[in-house]
């Protein structure tokens, strides 16, 4: 019970301070994610035991270049890195092989396509069409939150098949199944509020289907990078639930490709 409520009143505290500097102006949302990618970077790096500031150096270096220039092909191709790193991953985790990352150098380029990119994009996630848009990362949340919550608590109530034991002995089919369909009626709800931009209700769908399945990928890949480095928690920064990383890393891992379907398919 004890662990219960510390677990309750960090996440209360955490959805607060995101949604807040969301709202307030996108200065404050750019700081505040950029501050979360620090404390992630320090968390993988003592995964992966890479003992080097150099990247902090090329997150701010790539964040500041981005920002600077939303519409270059530069970030195009960056995008492309970063969606194939990620269905790399996915290979991995399906195909139950280790993610190798031996030398310094594999260690910054997992670095680099797994945290530092996808970060960036978190960040322009709400640059849409140019303009700041904090309801499109308000809902973006929201869908992942609901999928997060009802995948707990079918799995909780319902689950009887796990969904990938060797990774998360906890994670169930039906827990999976039970986020997916709360994530879509989510969605419907959004499109029919003020909250709903321009969007139809099939790219909402897609939208929710990409942040439901992909989120879930992305924190059985962190759970699989945990387990590598026989740890529970990325950190302990939050009570009851870990780290930074540990937080984000559905959101973190969907990114890139709701960025990808908003800005190139919509």
């Amino acid at each position: 019970m004890r662990n219960l409520l510390r677990r309750s009143l960090s996440g209360i505290i955490y959805v607060l301070i995101f949604v807040s500097a969301i709202l307030f102006s996108k200065e404050s949302y750019i700081v505040l994610v950029a501050f979360f990618a620090i404390i992630a970077i320090y968390e993988l790096s003592k995964i992966t035991k890479f003992k080097s500031i150099i990247s902090y150096i090329l997150f701010g270096l790539a964040l500041f270049l981005m920002l600077k220039r939303p519409n270059s092909y530069a970030i195009k191709m960056v995008l492309g890195i970063n969606i194939l790193s990620s269905l790399y991953l996915i290979y991995q985790l399906f195909a139950k092989k280790d993610i190798v990352y031996v030398s310094d150098r594999e260690k910054l380029g997992l670095t680099i396509r797994y945290l530092i990119f996808s970060f960036c994009f978190l960040i322009l996630l709400p640059f849409y069409n140019q303009n700041y848009t904090p309801y499109l990362m308000i809902t973006v949340l929201m869908l992942i939150w609901v999928n997060d919550s009802f995948a707990f608590i079918v799995g909780k109530n319902f689950g009887r098949t796990k969904l990938f034991v060797s990774v998360s002995p906890k994670k169930t089919i039906e827990g999976f199944i039970g986020g997916f369909v709360f994530t879509l009626i989510a969605a419907y709800l959004i499109r029919i509020s003020p909250l709903h931009l321009d969007f139809s209700l099939i790219h909402w769908f897609a939208i929710a289907a990409i942040i439901s399945i992909i989120g879930t990928i992305g924190d059985l890949v962190e759970s699989k990078l945990k387990r590598q480095a026989k740890i529970k928690d990325s950190g302990t920064i939050m009570p009851g639930h870990g780290g930074i990383l540990d937080r984000l890393d559905s959101l973190l891992f969907a990114a890139p490709f709701v960025y990808l379907y908003i800005n190139f398919i919509i």
